[in-house]
């Protein structure tokens, strides 16, 4: 006869639930709450928008005086901007780029063509300007990734530059941030997946490509689909006769962006955190790639890690065919706190060993960051008067600056 206590922890074995029940409930409370929270914050219509600009914020982006955007407005040149209370003059992110549009034919109608490149910064293909596809990859969480990809293609497309967003991660942080919640957004062949499959179900890329509240910044969002890719090409490779290019998944990604060329300069890609065939297809694709690194010692190892499979795999893949030629590979310093004695010593560790493949401009750990992330936005969507001056400008500044050294980098693989 079983003891009493015996009875019991049989008792409690039965009544256990399959984990799986357990966790799939989870998942549908957790989804319904970040449902609510998002009608919440994006009420009426439970989508993003983009605040106004502020003409200092315009005149800064434009590259031109406030007091030059107050005559402009006077005189009824150009767009127009909303004025509000005290005068104050506001500028929406079509506007500012139709500023730049206005400003550049008035430069050329004066014959000053540099001048004009100067505000509108479309690459020029008949000068061999291609575009630009940028990986941000690193196969640690928690290195910033996602994070520098979105205030990157959010700056290149508010300083004038026509911007496509990959989120290729299957956690799909970069969607969220744009708005998506891909349980509820998206069904299905919805994300660059459907463009790169090797069945009869494969989509034109420019059919998945969805507009953002960002005026000129589009996004390829991600979901769970994306794992298809990593399970589905064991099987095409295995199944790939000799010679025949169908089922090299490192070229796909790289058709599948050629085919939407024309409508972009840049292409920034929100690599998974781990080296698979997504990973390894979107290097391939790439003309540049950026590699966030935190600056804390088991983060660098977990780096030299990275960059020895890294190698072993592209190396495979030249073997194969695949072309490797970067315009430039860099490594960006992400999470960096000044004052903090140990990482400061890192990273002159990282420079010492790399030189200038490391950027000179770090991204700042920064609470204004973090508190811009608790509604989903970025620090270029949340305005100065939502933070203390400080905190918002020692963030802005950095920002900025990585960003504005990378924009160079694109521009001087341009021949600019």
């Amino acid at each position: 006869m079983a003891s009493p206590s015996n009875t019991a922890a049989q008792k409690e074995v039965v009544s256990l639930r399959p984990a799986d029940e357990t966790i799939a409930e989870d998942a549908q409370a957790l989804s319904l709450q970040l449902k609510a929270m998002r009608e919440r914050l994006f009420a009426p219509a439970s989508e993003k928008t983009l605040r106004s600009f502020t003409s200092g914020e315009a005149a800064r982006l434009v590259g031109v005086s406030d007091g030059y955007l107050r005559q402009l407005s006077l005189a009824g040149d150009g767009p127009q901007p909303d004025v509000g209370t005290g005068g104050r003059r506001y500028y929406s992110l079509a506007d500012i780029d139709a500023l730049r549009h206005f400003l550049a034919e008035q430069a050329l109608a004066k014959g000053n063509t540099a001048k004009a490149r100067g505000y509108v910064k479309w690459r020029d293909p008949s000068k061999g300007e291609h575009m630009q596809v940028i990986s941000i990859t690193n196969f640690k969480g928690g290195s910033g990734k996602t994070t520098s990809a979105v205030h990157l293609a959010q700056y290149l497309a508010m300083t004038g530059h026509r911007v496509l967003a990959v989120d290729l991660d299957p956690q799909a942080s970069l969607s969220a941030l744009f708005g998506y919640q891909p349980e509820l957004d998206l069904v299905g062949n919805d994300t660059i997946y459907g463009a790169i499959r090797y069945d009869s179900e494969v989509r034109p890329l420019k059919d998945i490509i969805r507009k953002t509240y960002f005026h000129n910044l589009d996004l390829l969002p991600g979901n769970l689909e994306l794992q298809e890719f990593e399970h589905v090409t064991p099987r095409a490779l295995a199944d790939r006769r000799p010679g025949d290019p169908h089922g090299l998944f490192f070229t796909r990604i790289q058709t599948a962006l050629q085919s939407v060329a024309d409508d972009y300069d840049v292409v920034v890609i929100d690599c998974p955190p781990q080296l698979g065939y997504l990973t390894l297809s979107a290097l391939c694709a790439s003309t540049s790639v950026i590699v966030t690194v935190h600056p804390q010692m088991l983060d660098v190892a977990s780096m030299s890690q990275f960059l020895f499979m890294t190698s072993d795999l592209l190396g495979v893949v030249r073997e194969a065919g695949g072309t490797l030629n970067f315009d430039f590979l860099r490594y960006l310093v992400t999470r960096f706190e000044p004052h903090d004695g140990p990482q400061t010593q890192i990273v002159g560790f990282l420079r010492s060993l790399f030189g200038e493949r490391v950027l000179t401009s770090p991204m700042l750990k920064s609470t204004a960051v973090s508190d811009a992330g608790l509604t989903k936005q970025t620090l270029y969507e949340v305005g100065r008067e939502n933070f203390t001056r400080g905190t918002y400008d020692r963030a802005m500044e950095a920002l900025d600056a990585v960003n504005a050294e990378i924009e160079q980098l694109i521009h001087t693989a341009w021949g600019r």
